[in-house]
C-alpha cells in the first residue's frame, strides 16, 4: 500500500517561513510528477508547484512563485516545500500528491492541474495557518 505522509504545517506569523515535507512508502519516485495542492475552507484546490522525480523541472503557481521551493531526496523517497514570507492567504491545508502517469510529460500548469484533481497518491494533508 502507498502512503504519503505529510508533516511541517502549524502556525506563524505572517513574513514567516515554514518547510513541509512529504514522505512516500510502498513505493519509490521514479519517473513520477509529484507536488502540493493546498485548500482554504470553501475555495476550490489550488496548485502550488509540480515537479519531475526525473530531472527536477519544476512548475510554480504565480502566487507563491519566488516564496516557495520544492525540492527532494530521493534516498528518502522525501519531497519538501520550503515556504517563506508567508502571508495569511496562504492558510489552507496542504496536501502532498503524486502523478504516476506523468512519464516524460512537462511540469506546466496542464500537469499541475492533474496533479491537483487528479492524483494517483494523495497525502491527508498538513494545516499551515499565517497570523496577519
Amino acid at each position: 500500500e502507498v502512503q504519503l505522509v505529510e508533516s511541517g504545517g502549524g502556525l506563524v506569523q505572517a513574513g514567516g517561513s515554514l518547510r513541509l515535507a512529504c514522505a512516500m512508502s510502498g513505493d519509490t519516485l521514479d519517473d513520477y510528477a509529484i507536488g502540493w495542492f493546498r485548500q482554504a475552507p470553501g475555495k476550490e484546490r489550488e496548485g502550488v508547484v509540480c515537479m519531475s522525480s526525473r530531472d527536477g523541472s519544476t512548475h510554480y503557481s504565480d502566487s507563491v512563485t519566488g516564496r516557495f521551493t520544492i525540492s527532494s531526496d530521493n534516498a528518502k523517497n522525501t519531497v519538501y516545500l520550503q515556504m517563506n514570507s508567508l502571508k495569511p492567504d496562504d492558510t489552507a491545508v496542504y496536501y502532498c500528491a503524486v502523478d504516476t502517469t506523468a512519464k516524460g510529460q512537462p511540469m506546466d500548469f496542464t500537469e499541475m492541474r492533474v496533479l491537483t484533481y487528479f492524483p494517483n497518491y494523495l497525502g491527508q494533508g498538513t494545516q499551515v495557518t499565517v497570523s496577519s
